[in-house]
């Protein structure tokens, strides 16, 4: 059915009822629990230097990492200073996004302080965005074999990390894959398109749990191989687009996007950062309904499969309440459609709800035993069946996953709720149709349907607050069904599977 789609964002509670046994002892189990918090993997993302870095509207922070303070010597690591990082987000409940870099505007390379010494390396001295700046020397051997080693030990550390969310890598400035101001030279301060085919295919071998992007920047046959060796493409690796929704962003980064294929969501995740062109980009992205240039962020994070977004000054122009409604929007969001248990066995339907998949093994757990089926890269849309050894009349069920910390929760909509909720202003006037295939009247407490056209087979009402209070979900094609409704009185949804209506009680 085609639901409003806007986040329900209510207290948690949960209770269980047991109702009729159906088949192999199996009994239906109700949940009412809503999705009130940001998930993990998900949402707006902070520095760790944000004032208001200590919150619960976000999971994720972010954070540039250099080189040269992990790479001591040759072949020589010291990994305090990605240890204390990990460890400082992680007590604030929140996951990290890491991305090593070279060059950044006006400051040194991070390459390690060891090759910088070696009397045959030379670097690059520019100006970039009007401030003097270097750049490695790629046609340096020992650089191109240590930087592949560094991400061969940093994998072997932390890959299945739960502190660590997600990697980000590339070269250029801010490792975006560009030099857009400043001395481009393959080869030379940029690395060379068959250095670069042997980077990704180290990463693709070295990273099994812990995902990592690059930037749509990588698009560009200037920068990458990826025009000429178009199997790399296949390699499994993320997306993040640094300039999200700029005024032009229809344009390049909306066929850079396009270049990496648009269903690259579907096994790897899509992050970003806001825009910097403008700073009425910053202040106007997050406003609802029209963002800064007439669509909306929720809108954009649909039609582009956002996970997270690096929005670090949305704390100096939105409200907390407004970064937790658009960190809420992003990324996966499960229901369970259906709980059966008894003793020894459950059986548990799931769907994906949000914009995009979970990327990592999740499980649905019942009395602490998971599900032999993993919820990783379900879409959106779709639905999983999870068979759990472990079931009984009075059952728990969570979600749980080795790659959030522990500390976190993933939550789900329960079987009697709904993602989507409604706006008074929706839903104004008295059984005025949404659609009008169908006819209803009142009888003595009844609610009456007929079909003008086809039959029904799903019929559900919801109250305003998305809590279902009516279902029936295996009507055999009637085109005339009726039902009693044990409601509060008020305006209520009616949903079919012929269309939508308002519905008033009393």
């Amino acid at each position: 059915m085609n639901f409003v789609k806007k986040l329900l964002i209510t207290g948690v509670t949960v209770f269980l009822i047991v109702c009729v046994s159906i088949g192999q002892n199996l009994k239906q189990i109700t949940i009412d629990q809503d999705i009130s918090g940001v998930q993990p993997m998900t949402g707006i993302v902070l520095w760790p230097t944000n004032s208001k870095i200590n919150t619960d509207v976000i999971s994720l922070e972010y954070s540039y990492m250099s080189y040269a303070e992990v790479v001591v010597a040759k072949d020589t690591y010291d990994w305090i200073v990605v240890e204390e990082l990990l460890d400082e987000i992680a007590s604030r409940n929140h996951q990290a996004v890491l991305r090593f870099r070279f060059s950044y505007p006006g400051k040194t390379t991070t390459v390690p302080q060891y090759i910088k010494d070696l009397s045959d390396y030379e670097e690059t001295q520019g100006i970039s965005e009007g401030n003097t700046t270097w750049f490695p020397d790629w046609t340096h051997e020992e650089l191109q074999r240590c930087i592949l080693d560094f991400y061969e030990k940093f994998a072997a550390n932390y890959d299945q990390d739960p502190r660590l969310a997600f990697v980000q890598t590339g070269f250029g400035l801010w490792a975006e894959y560009h030099i857009y101001d400043g001395p481009f030279v393959l080869g030379e301060t940029f690395p060379s398109m068959e250095y670069q085919e042997e980077f990704f295919n180290k990463m693709a071998s070295v990273f099994v749990s812990t995902t990592w992007s690059i930037s749509i920047d990588a698009a560009g046959a200037a920068y990458s191989p990826f025009e000429t060796k178009s199997e790399l493409k296949d390699i499994n690796f993320g997306l993040f687009d640094d300039s999200f929704m700029h005024k032009d962003h229809a344009n390049y980064n909306e066929s850079s996007w396009n270049f990496f294929d648009r269903n690259r969501y579907q096994w790897a995740p899509a992050g970003g950062e806001f825009s910097y062109y403008s700073t009425y980009d910053q202040q106007s992205v997050l406003i609802p309904d029209t963002g800064a240039y007439g669509e909306s962020f929720e809108s954009a994070v649909e039609r582009f499969h956002m996970s997270y977004i690096l929005g670090n000054d949305q704390t100096q122009y939105q409200s907390i309440e407004r970064i937790a409604e658009a960190s809420r929007y992003m990324g996966y969001k499960f229901k369970i459609n259906s709980f059966k248990s008894g003793e020894g066995h459950s059986v548990v339907e799931v769907e994906n709800v949000g914009v995009a998949p979970f990327y990592s093994d999740a499980f649905v757990t019942v009395n602490g035993v998971r599900a032999s089926e993993s919820l990783k890269l379900l879409l959106p849309g779709h639905t999983i069946v999870c068979n759990v050894a472990a079931g009984s009349n009075d059952p728990v069920l969570t979600i749980e996953s080795d790659q959030i910390l522990e500390t976190q929760t993933i939550s789900y909509y329960g079987t009697e709720n709904t993602p989507y909720a409604y706006e008074p202003s929706e839903v104004l006037g008295v059984n005025e149709l949404l659609d009008s295939n169908y006819s209803i009247s009142m009888d003595s407490g009844r609610i009456k349907l007929t079909a003008k056209q086809g039959f029904f087979k799903e019929v559900y009402v919801y109250t305003l607050h998305g809590k279902i209070v009516f279902k029936e979900n295996e009507i055999e094609s009637k085109s005339f069904f009726s039902f009693k409704l044990n409601s509060p009185e008020g305006l209520c949804i009616l949903m079919t599977n012929l269309g939508n209506m308002k519905l008033y009680t009393n």
